[in-house]
């Protein structure tokens, strides 16, 4: 099991930023990782490992849902008004319907089992589209109008309503009849009569739930401060989803999944600056999870049953995507804001395939439904075919279809590198600002640029200012470098050339800045430069 775990964690890393650098999506890279380490290839991957990889994969799933819901703006998903509920049902189930109906013109398959498959095609992968849309978040594409919030809401109710349906029809083909109630007085509802109330005890369970989990994070973690550290938050916030989404396999009166995305969605709306913590937390544990869920992912494809079905299995495809689910998107749209670009946004932003055809994709065929094997086919497709395009189309066409708007630090981790510029000079102050630089460096995990400007010939000093800059600064990334001529201008000039999100800089003397001699370096640099500047005065 250890050697597949490394196999596993560094190969997928290595290979998907390969995919990476090639212009990919990383996760194209860890999908093939898995078709080659998996057993109908290399066979390097232990069976204990692939036996674990349903449990592996839920685990990779709440993760992302977390950081889904902890990514979501309530402001936005109200001026959506019932769009994002729309995007939830409709697509889904116009998908389902037409790949049901195309299933039974090319695969001869009757309704019932038609809508089977289209259950396991039209759900949506949030292993693809969360990633997605929080990057997009963070880069501000979609977010005046809220698009990526109405995306990644609308995508978890569609999974809850097609699972839901799939359960029910192959309840309904295995045993040939569904499980109905009689209610007191005689009354017997079928399963399809009970299914809206399914539905709704789903989302609504899932709902509250999630709210109650939320509540007794922040009453844990901000209110008693049982934790530390952010790390250690994130472990507990973890283990109180992973708890939902298990309970949930448990007792299938909610939905696992909802649960998780409202917990994070509620801690915002609780107490931001937890949320803020767990974001950053969520973030490093799916670095890891990322690469087990898709490496797995790709581990579990079986290659050898896609056989005769490619050529009819793309053109069901192309009918649930391009004429159901644009159906769908159309009638969830009408009436909204949304522009055609933005409506034609939803092709590559809303489609991609993955987790939930991994999961379910093989179970009709382990219980001897007709057309069993077909349906897994199909399902392996569908992965092959719209994770890796799905991944690489959102970032992809998002700048051409979506405004950009103003990002929202409190609701997504914004990831930016950061650069420090220390200017120095070879006076004792010197030791100073450089003390400064490297305390806000450590801060933040910042890289430094250490700028002196010459001013007169003194090797010895330039010396003496390049070992001090390596003793303080000896666990952070920086560079020495030098210039020639006027000093403020130097260092506005190299700020913009390195990008710097800070100046560090020093003055000499116990005068407030407001009376700072005209014509010094540091009131020239505040009154030119557009970069935050921070003053260290001389003890």
């Amino acid at each position: 099991m250890l050697k597949s775990m490394i196999w596993i964690l560094v190969m997928g890393f290595f290979v998907g930023q390969m995919a990476r650098r090639m212009g990919m999506p990383a996760l194209v890279g860890m999908v093939l990782v898995g078709i080659v380490l998996g057993p109908h290839l290399g066979n390097v991957i232990a069976p204990e490992v692939l036996g674990a990889a349903d449990a592996v994969r839920t685990i990779a799933v709440m993760v992302i849902l977390m950081k889904a819901g902890l990514g979501l703006d309530r402001e936005k998903l109200a001026q959506q008004g019932t769009v994002a509920i729309r995007l939830g049902f409709l697509p889904a189930a116009c998908e389902a319907v037409a790949i049901a109906l195309a299933s039974m013109w090319l695969l001869q398959f009757d309704f019932a089992t038609g809508l089977l498959l289209g259950c396991i095609i039209g759900a949506e992968s949030p292993a693809v589209i969360v990633p997605g849309m929080l990057r997009l978040k963070s880069r501000g594409w979609g977010v005046k109008k809220g698009i990526p919030d109405a995306i990644l809401t609308g995508s978890a109710l569609s999974d809850v309503l097609l699972l839901l349906v799939f359960s029910l029809l192959l309840a309904f083909l295995s045993q040939g009849t569904g499980g109905g109630i009689t209610l007191p007085g005689g009354l017997t509802l079928s399963p399809w009569q009970l299914l809206p109330l399914q539905i709704i005890l789903q989302i609504g369970l899932g709902i509250l739930l999630g709210w109650l989990t939320a509540y007794f994070l922040v009453l844990l973690l901000a209110k008693q401060n049982w934790t530390q550290n952010a790390v250690q938050d994130a472990l507990v916030a973890a283990s109180f989803a992973l708890l939902l989404v298990v309970l949930a396999a448990d007792f299938p009166v909610f939905s696992g999944y909802l649960a998780v995305m409202s917990t994070g969605f509620f801690l915002i709306e609780m107490d931001a600056p937890l949320a803020r913590r767990l974001r950053t937390g969520f973030d490093s544990l799916w670095v890891i999870a990322e690469i087990m869920l898709f490496v797995l992912l790709g581990a579990s494809i079986q290659l050898n049953v896609l056989g005769n079905t490619l050529l009819v299995g793309l053109v069901v495809l192309a009918i649930g995507t391009l004429i159901g689910r644009s159906l769908g998107w159309y009638l969830a749209t009408l009436g909204s804001n949304w522009t055609w670009k933005e409506r034609l946004f939803l092709l590559p932003g809303n489609s991609a395939k993955a987790t939930v055809q991994a999961a379910i994709g093989a179970i009709p065929f382990a219980q001897g439904i007709a057309g069993g094997e077909t349906m897994l086919a199909l399902a392996v497709l569908s992965i092959l075919v719209t994770a890796p395009l799905g991944a690489w189309a959102i970032p992809t066409f998002a700048p051409k279809l979506l405004e950009r708007g103003e990002v929202d630090p409190t609701k997504v981790a914004v990831s930016q590198r950061i650069v420090l510029l220390a200017a120095v000079d070879t006076s004792p102050l010197a030791v100073q600002v450089l003390t400064k630089t490297a305390e806000l460096a450590r801060r933040s995990d910042a890289e430094v640029i250490v700028l002196h400007v010459i001013r007169m010939d003194d090797p010895q000093g330039v010396e003496r200012l390049r070992h001090e800059a390596q003793r303080i600064l000896a666990d952070i990334r920086y560079r020495f470098v030098t210039a020639n001529g006027s000093v403020p201008e130097e260092i506005v000039r190299a700020a913009q050339d390195y990008g710097v999100t800070e100046i560090v800089m020093g003055k000499r003397g116990h005068r407030p800045l407001d009376k700072v001699l005209v014509g010094s370096v540091s009131q020239a640099v505040l009154e030119s430069s557009t970069k935050p500047v921070l003053i260290v005065e001389a003890e």
